[in-house]
C-alpha cells in the first residue's frame, strides 16, 4: 500500500512537472545556442570594427552574462518558479551597484568612446588633463601614458574622453617654436642668415614645410626673432635642444651679441 502511494505520487509529479522540466531543458539548450550565435556574431562585428582586444573580450563577456541571466530567469519561469521577486532583486542590486560604481561606469563609458572614435591610439604623443606623454595602454577604465621623464601617468577614461586632447602624433610632424633675442646693435639681415644656416645644416629639420624666421618683437633690451622649424614628431626634443645650442654658438661666432640674461621662450601651438 505504501509502495503504491509512492508510485502514485511519483506519477503525479511527473505528470505535473515533467512537461515543465522538459520545456525548461529545451529552452536552456536552444537559448544557450542562440546566445552562442549572438556572441559569435558580436565578435565578428567587433573584428570588422577593429576593436581593441581588451575591450572586445570585456564586452563579449558582458553580453554573454547578461543574456545567460535573462535565460535563467526564463527557465525558472517555465518551471513555475515565481520570477517577479527575483527580477526585482536583480534590478535593485543592479541599481545599488550602479550608484556605488558611478565613477567607474563613467570611466568605462569613456573607454568605450575612446575605442570607438579613436581620438588616440597606442604610441601617440598626447597632451590631456594637464599631462603630456606617449600612450602606453588603453584599458577599460584608465589610459596609461609614459611621461617625458619616463614616469607612468594614469588618467581615468571618463576625464580623458570629456576633456580636451591634443594629439601631436596624428599629423606626423611638429613645429618647434623658439624665440631668440639679440642686441639692438645687431644687423637684422645678418642675424636671419645665421638662423637660416643653422636650420639648413640640421639633418632632422624638414624642408617642407619651410621654417619661419621673422622679427617678432622690439623688446626693452633686445630685438626678438621667432625661429620655427618643422620636424617629425619623434624628433621634436632633439631638434629643440640642438637648435637652441647651435644658434647660441653660431651667434657667438658671428659676433652677434645676445643680451644677458636671455631666456628662450616656448610658445604653445595654437
Amino acid at each position: 500500500m505504501e509502495t503504491q502511494k509512492w508510485i502514485d505520487s511519483g506519477y503525479n509529479f511527473i505528470i505535473e512537472f515533467g512537461p515543465k522540466v522538459i520545456g525548461a531543458i529545451l529552452i536552456w539548450i536552444i537559448g544557450s545556442w542562440v546566445i552562442k550565435m549572438i556572441v559569435k556574431g558580436a565578435s565578428k562585428a567587433m573584428n570588422k570594427g577593429d576593436y581593441d582586444e581588451s575591450l572586445k573580450k570585456f564586452l563579449l563577456n558582458l553580453i554573454n552574462w547578461i543574456l545567460k541571466i535573462l535565460l535563467i530567469i526564463v527557465v525558472l519561469g517555465t518551471m513555475g518558479v515565481e520570477t517577479t521577486s527575483f527580477a526585482a532583486i536583480i534590478a535593485a542590486a543592479g541599481l545599488a551597484i550602479g550608484l556605488a560604481l558611478q565613477g567607474s561606469l563613467g570611466n568605462f563609458a569613456g573607454g568605450v568612446l575612446i575605442m570607438i572614435f579613436k581620438p588616440i591610439k597606442i604610441g601617440d604623443l598626447i597632451e590631456a588633463q594637464g599631462e603630456i606623454g606617449v600612450v602606453k595602454e588603453i584599458e577599460i577604465f584608465t589610459t596609461k601614458l609614459i611621461g617625458l621623464s619616463n614616469k607612468e601617468i594614469i588618467i581615468p577614461n571618463g576625464s580623458l574622453s570629456n576633456g580636451n586632447i591634443v594629439n601631436y602624433t596624428t599629423q606626423g610632424t611638429r613645429r618647434v617654436d623658439l624665440v631668440f633675442g639679440v642686441s639692438y646693435d645687431a644687423d637684422i639681415k645678418q642675424t636671419k642668415d645665421v638662423f637660416s644656416k643653422v636650420l639648413a645644416a640640421h639633418p632632422l629639420i624638414l624642408k617642407d614645410p619651410a621654417p619661419t624666421i621673422a622679427l617678432s618683437e622690439l623688446a626693452d633690451s633686445s630685438i626678438n626673432f621667432v625661429v620655427r622649424p618643422w620636424c617629425k614628431t619623434e624628433d621634436y626634443w632633439t631638434v629643440y635642444f640642438e637648435i637652441t645650442e647651435n644658434v647660441k654658438e653660431a651667434l657667438d661666432a658671428a659676433g652677434i651679441e645676445i643680451p644677458y640674461p636671455h631666456q628662450v621662450e616656448i610658445h604653445k601651438e595654437g
